[in-house]
């Protein structure tokens, strides 16, 4: 279930599927996503689907993972990373392999307490977590080289935007039932928006869950 073997033709399935950054993939190879699940559900770790992890939240696609990572990384190293949405802490773990701090907001309560857990036994410490609801980022922190969001507004919060460092980038998937993966990337002039992948994501919800 866990062996190297299973994870290396999950990171080989990847590259196939146009993943180009080598540093993506080498972390997807050593992070053991069957930590990020239910043992009944732990199996599954090294296919290529998001599963569910309760609330009626899920672990993202690995494909996913890494497309957003690589998106985010892909005008250079980020040092202040703002993460919506800490779920099981799998996209948390990931990018706090890769960049030098990591901000994560996450609206229910256990599902955060549960990623800090499985954080600190990997040894990730460059990342700070609030329970709060994700729509107003963490303006305190700001402002981010990066912000990924792991959860879809039907329009990009503005807090959001107006967080990002200029030259900074915010990869957020968009949409309702019909959903983009888009990036946005601040300049002195304002902001600059491309549309990249349709995808679906579980809605950005408002509120918090204690």
């Amino acid at each position: 279930m866990t062996s190297q073997r299973t994870r290396e033709r999950l990171v080989a399935r990847l590259a196939e599927q146009g993943i180009r950054n080598q540093a993506v993939l080498d972390v997807l190879r050593s992070t053991p996503r069957h930590l990020f699940l239910d043992e009944a559900m732990a199996h599954r770790a090294y296919e290529d689907i998001a599963l569910p992890i309760g609330f009626q939240q899920t672990l993202s696609q690995p494909w996913v993972v890494a497309r957003m990572t690589e998106l985010l990384l892909e005008l250079g190293p980020r040092n202040r990373v703002l993460e919506i949405g800490t779920g099981s802490g799998y996209q948390t773990a990931v990018l706090a392999q890769l960049v030098d701090e990591v901000f994560t907001v996450e609206r229910i309560r256990p599902l955060q307490e549960r990623a800090r857990q499985r954080l600190r036994q990997l040894k990730l410490r460059n990342v700070r977590y609030r329970h709060a609801d994700g729509h107003f980022g963490w303006a305190e922190e700001g402002p981010y080289d990066g912000i990924l969001s792991t959860a879809a507004p039907e329009t990009i919060p503005e807090e959001l935007l107006q967080q990002l460092a200029p030259g900074g980038c915010l990869v957020i998937p968009v949409g309702g039932s019909a959903q983009h993966l888009q990036v946005v990337t601040r300049s002195h002039e304002g902001f600059d928006t491309r549309i990249v992948d349709a995808v679906r994501f579980v809605p950005l919800r408002p509120g918090t869950v204690k």
